[in-house]
């Protein structure tokens, strides 16, 4: 697959609806409220925009622009049913941006919908559960060989087919489908279930496509969080793992019009994920470890962290885009497994960097 940079912004807002369609007796059929997110993934051609490397910001203004209409607002009034996969249609129906691959609505920090280029709405919904796990395979000495515990968490994303009906997938179902798997895996040791002696995060994602996805055919994605910081995605296929960075940098954007306050140095916290596609090793049940990918990153997290990344040797300009390449070109020879770089300047607003074969899988 050819690099293709992504542009990506979120935007909040508030909002009340009722939700008819769904059974007598439901919570959602009540006016009730919510703090939305709306997010969006644009390929955006460069300079749009007021300048070269202010895309992001420029899509981030956009969709704000558009959600406007739905902020403080009685969401009923603006689409008869306000589903969060039905505001994704509205939002990409006004949003007038070039490019579009993907428009969002979370509703809530653990549920929402995404709309892809192709039509196709995901459904996805976010658990917790606590337990304990050692891996049994490492080598000698490795931190993970040791008995110890963390609060995992689990999307599921599911592929919305309404098929002629008003009401598919609904997140109470897949509350349902989890609650068994939940029983098993809350306040447990993932070692002692069959099939998950080697519990790593790949191999707990492999396990809970094969529970579900007999009771849940529409399953598209599942992804585990071990940390805050690192996870996998499983598609039934292909494993996709991240590692996730922060560094604080000092910054100018050269290219911004005369008079433009981005031209003033300035700073951002950063928010870096690398993702990395590779086949499990059938021995250790992984595909990369996490803290070779920590490890292997270490010198480029140097030069970024604490720095004024215009003086980087060879960044054209010291926007998110710019950078991203950067840092592919930086660190491609270390990670080869690398194929793909998300980048927030600030919280959901920044690119994605994608080359490899998955292409730009639906954001985690």
């Amino acid at each position: 697959m050819s690099e293709r940079l992504f542009q990506v912004a979120a935007v909040p807002f508030e909002a009340a609806r009722r939700v008819a369609i769904l059974p007598a007796g439901h919570r959602a059929r009540r006016l009730h409220g919510h703090s939305f997110t709306a997010k969006v993934r644009a390929e955006l051609p460069s300079g749009w925009g007021d300048c070269p490397g202010g895309e992001a910001d420029a899509l981030r203004a956009a969709l704000a622009s558009c959600v406007a209409a739905l902020d403080y607002g009685d969401l009923n009034e603006q689409l008869p049913i306000p589903t969060d996969e039905n505001l994704a249609r509205w939002i990409r129906q006004g949003l007038a941006v070039p490019g579009l691959a993907v428009v969002g609505v979370q509703s809530t920090r653990d549920q929402g919908a995404d709309l892809d280029a192709a039509e196709q709405v995901h459904l996805w919904h976010r658990f917790r559960f606590e337990a304990a796990h050692r891996l049994p395979n490492v080598p000698d000495g490795h931190q993970c060989g040791r008995m110890h515990g963390h609060g995992f968490e689990v999307i599921l994303h599911a592929q919305q087919d309404l098929r002629g009906q008003d009401m598919g997938i609904e997140f109470d179902q897949l509350a349902a489908l989890w609650a068994p798997l939940h029983e098993q895996l809350h306040y447990a040791c993932l070692n002692d279930l069959p099939g998950l002696e080697n519990p790593t995060s790949e191999m707990l994602a492999q396990w809970l496509w094969q529970q579900l996805i007999p009771v849940l055919p529409t399953l598209s994605w599942i992804t585990v969080y071990e940390t805050a910081t690192a996870g996998c995605h499983f598609d039934g296929r292909h494993y996709r793992i991240w590692k996730e960075q922060r560094f604080e940098s000092a910054l100018q954007l050269r290219r911004a019009p005369a008079g433009d306050p981005r031209r003033r140095l300035h700073g951002h916290s950063y928010q870096l994920r690398l993702h990395l596609t590779a086949p499990l090793d059938d021995v250790l049940g992984w595909t990369v470890d996490y803290g070779d990918v920590k490890r292997l990153f270490k010198p480029v997290y140097a030069r970024l962290d604490h720095q004024s990344l215009n003086a980087l040797p060879g960044l054209r300009d010291a926007d998110p885009g710019s950078l991203a390449l950067w840092i592919r070109e930086d660190i491609a020879a270390h990670l080869p497994q690398l194929d793909r770089i998300d980048l927030d300047t600030t919280p959901g607003c920044g690119v994605s960097l994608c080359w490899g074969a998955l292409g730009p899988a639906l954001p985690t």
